[in-house]
C-alpha cells in the first residue's frame, strides 16, 4: 500500500522519526548518566537533545498525518490512529518534560521521570507503527521488480 507523502516512491514518514526517537533515547541516558552522579554537561546535553527530538518528531508528523489521512475506514486505520495517538502523547509529555527543566530554577527530577513514561509511550507507538509496515504493508509497494544478479568474487 503506497503512501502519499513519498519521495520516488520511498516513505518519507518512516525516514524522519529515527531522528526524535535516538534523540529522546540519547536524552534519557544524559539524564540518567547526571542522576547518576555525572557532571552536568550531561544535563545540558540531555535538554539539548530533548528539544531536538521534539521538533524532529513535529517533522516527522507532517507526512505521518498525510499518510493517515490517505487511509481508507479500515482495521488498518484504527491501527494507525493508536499508533498517531501513541506518538502524540509521547510528543507531548516530552514538551512538558522540556518546558519544566529549561523553566525551573534548579534541577527536578520530574521531566527525568517524564522521559521515562515518554519512551514507554514511544515503544507502543513504535509497536504499532511496525504492525502498520510488517503485517498490513502500509508504505510497501508490491509489484514486480527486476531481480539484480549476484556477483560472486573469486
Amino acid at each position: 500500500m503506497s503512501t502519499r507523502a513519498s519521495v520516488r516512491r520511498h516513505p518519507i514518514h518512516p525516514m524522519l522519526v529515527v531522528f526524535p526517537l535516538g534523540l529522546w533515547i540519547f536524552s534519557f541516558v544524559c539524564h540518567l548518566v547526571y542522576v547518576l552522579g555525572g557532571p552536568a554537561v550531561w544535563y545540558t546535553v540531555g535538554l539539548y537533545a530533548m528539544g531536538g527530538g521534539i521538533v524532529g518528531a513535529v517533522l516527522a508528523a507532517v507526512p505521518g498525518l498525510i499518510d493517515f489521512l490517505t487511509l481508507g475506514r479500515s482495521r488498518v486505520q484504527t491501527i494507525a490512529l493508536s499508533h498517531m495517538i501513541a506518538h502524540t502523547s509521547a510528543l507531548t509529555i516530552f514538551a512538558v518534560a522540556f518546558g519544566i527543566a529549561v523553566f525551573s530554577t534548579d534541577y527536578s527530577m520530574v521531566p527525568f521521570v517524564l522521559s521515562v513514561i515518554g519512551l514507554a509511550a514511544v515503544g507502543v507507538g513504535g509497536w504499532l507503527g511496525g504492525a502498520l509496515v510488517y503485517e498490513h504493508g502500509v508504505g510497501v509497494e508490491c509489484e514486480a521488480r527486476e531481480e539484480v544478479p549476484m556477483v560472486e568474487h573469486a
